[in-house]
């Protein structure tokens, strides 16, 4: 991952080549499933020295993990009928 590229970016990106679109024709969009400026605060390399070890959280059928590195991983949700969209959107959980 680019450290200079937002991590909510490196996430839409990530979804939308797994999904084989265009980033801009995800629906719905990242904000909808967490918010979008605390991602990016949380893995702001400026404050190297806070950064959470990983983050987890649903977005558009996948389970979204980003590592403290910001590296970005995507897991199909286990449950074929999950929602787009975690239904606890501020609900993430820490490691």
């Amino acid at each position: 991952m680019n450290r200079e590229q937002p991590v909510s970016l490196a996430v839409v990106e990530a979804v939308a080549d797994r999904e084989g679109i265009p980033p801009e024709e995800l629906e719905p969009p990242l904000h909808d499933a967490i918010q979008t400026d605390a991602l990016d605060a949380l893995f702001d390399p400026v404050d190297s020295d806070r950064l959470p070890a990983s983050l987890e959280f649903t977005y558009n059928g996948y389970v979204v993990s980003v590592e403290g590195s910001g590296e970005v991983s995507l897991e199909v949700a286990e449950n074929e009928d999950a929602s787009r969209v975690d239904p606890r959107p501020n609900d993430v959980s820490y490691c």
